[in-house]
């Protein structure tokens, strides 16, 4: 292998992705996931090459009446924009109560945070955006405070999409 070389074919598969890049990202052309986080509507993902941006991850996320997203172990450093519905969102075990037009900060933390977001509506969805830079190729999906699924949504079907 030519590092050099390596280089110069990444840079041009870069271009070849971002000839037509997309700036609108229509969220009727996106599926929701059902993933072990819950379920998961991405917009900007480091697998979508074509979007004009790489440098962020978008998602949002629903809760299902009276459930839970999955419980996980990261860096922190996320910022989340409650669209519907109340809950809270356990931060390292302590509780951080949210409505709908509330922006929640999910600390960044050296050693990580452990966080888990709860629907507090027995009869209602629960709605939020979440960003975060895209430090995965950066500082690896790690970011040096490890990333750990600790527990599944209720919710989660491996393998299904609504």
């Amino acid at each position: 292998m030519n590092h050099w070389d390596e280089i110069i074919a990444l840079r041009d598969q870069q271009r070849a992705n971002l000839r037509e890049p997309i700036i609108i990202v229509k969220g009727a052309n996106r599926q929701q996931e059902n993933s072990a986080m819950g379920l998961l509507r991405w917009y900007m993902h480091p697998a979508m090459q074509n979007n004009a941006l790489q440098t962020m991850n978008f998602y949002e996320q629903e809760l299902p009446p009276g459930s839970r997203s999955g419980r996980l172990q990261f860096q922190g450093g996320q910022v989340m924009f409650i669209l519907e519905g109340r809950g809270h969102t356990l931060v390292d075990g302590v509780k951080h109560p949210w409505e709908a037009g509330d922006v929640l900060n999910l600390p960044l933390r050296r050693d990580g945070i452990v966080v888990q977001h709860i629907n507090g509506d027995p009869e209602n969805p629960a709605k939020f955006v979440v960003v975060e830079p895209n430090l995965l190729q950066t500082a690896t999906v790690d970011r040096g405070a490890g990333f750990d699924l600790i527990e599944a949504s209720p919710d989660y079907v491996k393998g299904a999409t609504s």
